[in-house]
């Protein structure tokens, strides 16, 4: 064993400097934190989008329009691909299931069907929401529409 090959024990060593321990560690008096001012204080905590005091992004940018909060979502699922998944499935009865199972729709999501596109096969839906056309399509076909 030589003087130049020892090595603190692993773990007995600390890497994080401390702050605050008077003048002769280099970092005492101030603290790293410089002369002054609000991020110099103790409990100090900048609002979130807070720009020194200048106007903020937020307030500058002109507002318009309104989001309705009660507003409900549907995705729409045209008879085209209703009749795609008939011919695919071979399945007289299409409900949110299937088109969850076959990727069509996702697992929240409030389907509305729509009447783009054509449809040939007899098919019974199950569906949150029908538009008019749509069921007057699947109803001549002699399919069923069922609102869930």
């Amino acid at each position: 064993m030589k003087l130049h090959t020892l090595r603190p024990a692993e773990g007995s060593t600390k890497t994080r400097k401390r702050i605050g321990r008077g003048q002769g560690s280099g970092r005492g008096g101030t603290s790293t934190r410089g002369h002054k001012g609000a991020k110099s204080r103790s409990g100090y905590s900048q609002k979130l989008g807070f720009e020194g005091g200048q106007m903020p992004l937020q307030r500058r940018v002109p507002k318009f329009g309104f989001k309705n909060p009660n507003r409900v979502e549907y995705k729409p699922v045209n008879l085209s691909v209703i009749q795609a998944l008939a011919e695919k499935t071979g399945a007289a009865e299409i409900t949110l299931e299937v088109l969850r199972e076959n990727g069509i729709v996702g697992k929240n999501d409030l389907v509305k069907i729509l009447a783009n596109g054509e449809l040939t096969a007899k098919v019974d839906l199950k569906a949150n929401k029908f538009s008019a056309k749509a069921v007057e399509v699947i109803e001549k076909l002699g399919g069923t529409t069922t609102v869930i």
